[in-house]
């Protein structure tokens, strides 16, 4: 196994700085090694890209060029086969890494950091590692949505009440509700898209703040990592974490449509509602009450996105109020930046897996729109094709409620008759839409319940995750990276 060791002294206070006599504790304490062990492959591709870069210019010998490349894939293989060992003793993955090389190349090494600074060498990391995780994300949303779609598609028959203020509201196919999750999930997706495009430039060259008098060409960099372009001034370059903002925006925006579906999952399946079953596959149960059988991963998806809104949170209070350019108090974006992925993934994968093994009862989710009363609206409407002024057939149908409602009786039992004493404008083609599936078929306003809207809906649903998932798929993976920077010539 191989061990990045430091050389004598510490290199973040000695060659790299000119200084040796900082606290160790002071030293520990402000490191953020333990965080950003996580960018050492993105840091490392992004050090072969400038190599790259240097020896175009003529910065570097070829010689050179190829021995600092060769080590630094080296430890790429390393860290992608897990082999790679970062020790304590640091101040970040960038100086372990020129640590590392420098005692393995001796003065070589010590020519890799020309023509940068820290400063847009981690804004390259991050810039990396933001536009790999987003698409990786992207992917699995994309996953959950066409799941959604098809799954929707087999429930076309089930009808079951939507609600509003908490109550039922109107009859509409279980099909309608997954396509609604759907949407939800499309929204986060198209933000994670932005996500990727704000974080697709490439920083490297802006130095530490204004630059740099060395002959760079800053679109090899570019062009190696495959960003399609450079950012624009050095100053606003390495002070800008928008886009790790964008990114934390995007990972609470598909959290919080996880919870929302969530907690339709278990509202639904709970005794009051028991409209989905729920698998034993997927049920917790308690430590002290035998019948349970609980919902815990959806509840646990739904926690997971207060984390998701803290990082968001942790990113817009980390940088108000900074001035221009570099701050150290910009390295504590690392923990918000490097969780989200893993946890944004992790609930989605959470929901792809639960997902199947909830099913619908067709009979429970019909009785309960069943009585007529979250048919009222369809009643009123029936009237206003007749010709009805829409108050005046809110109110004929309103005394038709509060009389099934003085007698006892569901709406859907009131008899022509009683109904024809309230208003002479009743009759049986206005009552048949207090059939559930009468009133679901009648909704065919764009966007509405009836079957044909929403399988114009799924269509959509199905185009729009389909370009969701060609965008995630054209963001080179880490591994395609690195095999495109050591096919570019030195």
């Amino acid at each position: 196994m191989t061990e990045l060791t430091a050389p004598e002294g510490n290199i973040a206070r000695t060659s790299a700085t000119g200084r040796d006599e900082m606290v160790p504790e002071l030293l520990a304490w402000s490191s953020s090694l333990s965080h950003d062990r996580l960018l050492v492959r993105e840091d490392l591709l992004g050090s072969a890209a400038h190599v790259t870069m240097l020896r175009k210019v003529g910065l570097l010998e070829e010689d050179d060029a190829r021995k600092l490349r060769g080590a630094l894939f080296a430890m790429f293989d390393e860290a992608s086969a897990g082999t790679l060992v970062v020790p304590d003793g640091e101040e970040d993955i960038h100086m372990a890494i020129e640590a590392r090389l420098t005692r393995d190349l001796a003065h070589v090494g010590k020519r890799l950091h020309t023509a940068r600074s820290r400063n847009d060498q981690v804004a390259l990391a991050l810039r990396l590692h933001v536009r790999d995780q987003a698409a990786r994300t992207l992917g699995e949303v994309g996953g959950l949505v066409r799941e959604l779609a098809m799954r929707a598609r087999r429930e076309t028959g089930v009808i079951l009440p939507a609600y509003t203020h908490r109550q039922r509201a109107q009859p509409v196919s279980a099909a309608f509700v997954l396509g609604a999750w759907a949407m939800q999930l499309l929204r986060a997706g198209e933000v994670l898209s932005v996500a990727i495009d704000r974080a697709n430039q490439s920083p490297l060259g802006c130095g530490a703040c204004s630059g740099t008098s060395l002959p760079i060409d800053r679109n090899v960099v570019a062009n190696v990592l495959d960003f399609p372009a450079v950012t624009d001034n050095a100053l606003d370059t390495i002070g800008d974490r928008d886009f790790a903002i964008d990114w934390t925006y995007a990972g609470a925006r598909v959290l919080l449509a996880l919870s929302r579906l969530a907690t339709d999952v278990v509202d639904f399946t709970t005794s009051e509602f028991a409209f989905l079953r729920i698998g034993d596959a997927i049920a917790a149960g308690s430590s002290m009450m035998p019948q349970k059988k609980n919902p815990d991963v959806f509840e646990l998806v739904r926690g997971k996105a207060s984390r998701g809104v803290g990082n968001l949170s942790s990113m817009l209070v980390l940088v108000k109020g900074l001035p221009s350019g570099y701050a150290r108090d910009l390295q504590d974006d690392r923990e918000a930046v490097l969780s989200t992925g893993p946890l944004v993934r992790g609930a989605v994968r959470a929901v792809r897996a639960g997902i199947v093994h909830l099913s619908f009862d067709p009979e429970t989710c019909i009785a309960a729109v069943s009585d007529g009363s979250t048919q009222a609206t369809d009643v009123a409407e029936a009237l206003v094709r007749k010709g009805m002024p829409f108050r005046e057939a809110y109110k004929a149908t309103g005394q038709l409620v509060h009389s099934a409602r003085e007698r006892k009786i569901p709406l859907s039992k009131v008899s022509l008759a009683d109904a024809c004493a309230i208003h002479p404008s009743f009759d049986e083609g206005v009552l048949a839409v207090l059939d559930p599936r009468v009133a679901v078929a009648a909704k065919k306003s764009a966007g509405g319940t009836a079957p044909e809207r929403v399988s114009e809906q799924l269509v959509t649903i199905d185009r729009k995750a389909s370009e969701l998932a060609r965008k995630a798929e054209g963001i080179p993976t880490l591994d395609a990276l690195k095999t495109r920077v050591e096919s570019a010539a030195i």
